[in-house]
């Protein structure tokens, strides 16, 4: 992996290390920003919303802008706003100043990661494609799971501030490492704003954003109410969460890791088949298992968390490979990671309606359990009509394929 892997494939993993760190640093440093500007809860959580509304709406469009044969200089310039706007945030002491800040972040951050996946495969052999994501995937989750963590304890040390400024020296890194390791990346066709939605018009690229925003409806969207689940006396009565947000933490940047082998031996549909059935079956056993013991809550947990977040990599490879010749890959990874987060807020406020309504707290991973069932019934409808073979033979291919 480590030899055929191109060094600025590690670059970019750096990058996205920092833009996961910064993806949900934010909600924990909330408490400290709302002492030091003097606003309401409710108000300091608006820059967690400002940040993901940037990331999820404004890329697309700003990726959809960027010429074609400027693919490498859209990538640094993308990067390095990230770290401005991050460096920005911890020295404005002006809230709405803070605001505009962490847009500008988000907006960066959102430019970079789609520049960023596509930069990765233009780069790597064909063959080595799926495992360039993958380590791509694999920095952003160890941001997450690793980087918060480190970031918000030096935060409780040193101040909020403290947490901006590693985010911004480890974007900067790999600026600079990128600057001197990404070659030149070749231009893609030029096309008019127009030309660029007609994919939208491609059946297999809109289902395929239909998979990842059912996928995050049930995944992220669950990841928000594990704490009720957890808490309720019924399944579990824990009295912390933390090592279970721990836990699906972990599994996600082992299923980023794990997947590599296998998007190179299975054919990205039938593996992309196998993940959602696998995060259905985690989801729905989760309230049984935390019924029994909270200790064997954690497998299906772990389960979760992996295939969550292994799913992005196959999903990522068949939109490339879909759109490489129309010159507008970027644009589509650009609105599946839009769909990531449409997913993760759907989910989250079906889930507080659940709540609102008093159901018991068993519906929650039953509901994003039935949500990741359509997405599975709808990747199984894409086997079926499969172009090039029937869903049995890709199936049979594929498996042949992982044992030779």
């Amino acid at each position: 992996m480590f030899r055929t892997t191109p060094s600025s494939v590690y670059w970019i993993a750096v990058g996205a290390f920092a833009l996961g760190m910064a993806s949900y640093v934010m909600a924990g440093l909330v408490p400290m920003i709302e002492q030091a500007f003097s606003v309401q809860v409710a108000v300091a959580a608006q820059l967690v919303a400002v940040f993901s509304l940037a990331y999820g709406i404004g890329s697309p469009i700003f990726v959809a802008l960027l010429p074609p044969q400027r693919q490498r200089l859209g990538l640094l310039s993308a990067l390095a706003i990230f770290v401005l706007a991050n460096m920005a945030s911890a020295v404005v002491d002006d809230f709405a100043a803070l605001l505009v800040c962490r847009a500008i972040a988000g907006l960066g951050a959102g430019v970079y990661l789609a520049t960023g996946i596509t930069a990765c495969v233009a780069v790597s052999e064909p063959n080595g494609r799926g495992r360039a994501i993958a380590v791509i995937m694999a920095g952003m989750a160890s941001g997450t799971v690793l980087g918060v963590p480190f970031s918000l304890l030096l935060a409780e040390r040193s101040g909020w501030q403290a947490a901006l400024w590693l985010i911004a020296l480890l974007g900067a890194a790999s600026w600079l490492g990128l600057v001197v390791n990404l070659p030149a990346l070749p231009a893609g066709p030029q096309m008019t704003i127009r030309s660029k939605l007609l994919l939208l018009e491609n059946r297999k690229v809109v289902s395929t954003l239909l998979v990842s925003l059912l996928a995050a409806v049930s995944s992220l969207g669950m990841y928000t109410f594990i704490a009720p689940l957890m808490t309720d006396p019924a399944y579990g009565g824990v009295d912390s969460v933390t090592p279970y947000l721990w836990v699906w933490g972990l599994g996600g940047v082992a299923g980023s890791f794990l997947i590599t082998p296998l998007v190179e031996r299975i054919e990205g549909p039938v593996l992309i088949f196998i993940i959602m059935l696998v995060l259905t079956a985690s989801l729905l056993a989760l309230p049984l298992a935390a019924a029994v013991s909270p200790w064997l809550a954690m497998i299906p947990i772990a389960t979760w968390g992996c295939v969550g977040w292994a799913l992005q990599v196959p999903q990522n490879n068949e939109l490339i490979s879909e759109r490489e010749r129309n010159g507008d890959g970027n644009l589509a990874v650009a609105l599946n990671e839009s769909a990531l987060y449409l997913g993760s807020a759907l989910g989250a406020g079906a889930g507080g309606f659940l709540l609102l309504l008093e159901m018991p707290s068993w519906t929650l991973a039953i509901g994003a359990g039935a949500v990741a069932f359509f997405g599975t019934a709808l990747q199984l409808l894409k086997l079926r009509t499969h172009r090039s073979r029937p869903f049995g033979k890709v199936f049979r291919a594929s498996v042949a394929d992982r044992f030779k």
